[in-house]
């Protein structure tokens, strides 16, 4: 069922009824917004969801807070076609863990994943009370990271990366078929570095942190994450005129896992129980 309502019906200057979306398109032009939706989460939890949209920079941000006390963020940089996810993930001081521990995942940004930046500007909701649930699941996609970032020379491939992607340091992961991608397109290849010991994460002899006893041995991990709504597609309406206009959003989830390489398990115990 769709999380856009209709809403009460308003009378145009030619007299045409039009059922307006509880999400309204704007004709005004904004450079940078930000808009604060209610979203239900996969194990029943509310959470805030931020979004950020800066048509200028041609960015979008999804920003929300697990029932865990994870914080994930999502960017997407339109100009430079790449997607940035990052989760700080809160530590667990009795295991000998700092107080979070910060990952980031960088990947390609295929045409057509969420609205483009200034359709995003301009979203308003007339209800900031309704709870979301998207209107179509996409199922979860998995990415093998078996590359790595300097991220003190990531600016040759995004310029928001540095600021998104500090607190992971060394643990900036992206995939040897998305580096091709982005060197076919003339990215400085020196910002990218193989990582021997991914190759095996497919591999028996490189074992799951989640069935790895020692913390200090290096092992295959995972992380998983959903976007539980997001705007993936814009709605078009017709009205007396001959062309369709923009007068909505359709709202989608997905889900995310990551698998990549530790050189010790406690850099990944959250996989403890998976």
């Amino acid at each position: 069922m769709s999380s856009l309502v209709m809403n009460a019906r308003v009378t145009l200057p030619a007299s045409v009824q039009i059922a307006f979306v509880v999400f309204t398109l704007l004709l005004s032009v904004s450079v940078c917004s930000q808009l604060t939706v209610l979203v239900r989460l996969s194990d029943g939890q509310i959470t805030e969801e931020l979004l950020v949209s800066d048509s200028e920079k041609d960015t979008v941000t999804v920003e929300f807070r697990q029932t865990d006390g994870t914080l994930i963020t999502f960017l997407s940089d339109f100009k430079r076609h790449v997607k940035i996810f990052r989760a700080l993930v809160l530590g667990e001081p009795e295991k000998g863990q700092s107080q979070y521990q910060a990952l980031c995942f960088i990947t390609h940004l295929d045409y057509g994943e969420l609205i483009p930046s200034e359709a995003m500007a301009r979203l308003r909701q007339k209800n900031p009370h309704v709870v979301r649930s998207a209107d179509e699941r996409r199922g979860v996609e998995e990415f093998t990271m078996n590359a790595v970032l300097n991220i003190s020379r990531s600016w040759h491939l995004s310029t928001h990366i540095h600021n998104v992607c500090r607190d992971a340091r060394d643990l900036v992961y992206t995939r040897q078929q998305d580096v091709k991608y982005w060197l076919d397109k003339g990215v400085e290849g020196s910002i990218f570095e193989v990582v021997p010991q991914a190759q095996s994460l497919n591999v028996t002899g490189l074992q799951s942190c989640s069935s790895t006893t020692d913390p200090w041995q290096p092992c295959a991990c995972s992380y998983r994450l959903n976007l539980e709504w997001f705007p993936c597609q814009l709605k078009y309406c017709r009205g007396q005129g001959p062309n369709p206009y923009k007068c909505g959003i359709k709202s989608c989830s997905k889900g995310y896992r990551f698998d990549f390489y530790t050189p010790h398990k406690q850099l990944c115990l959250w996989d403890e129980d998976t």
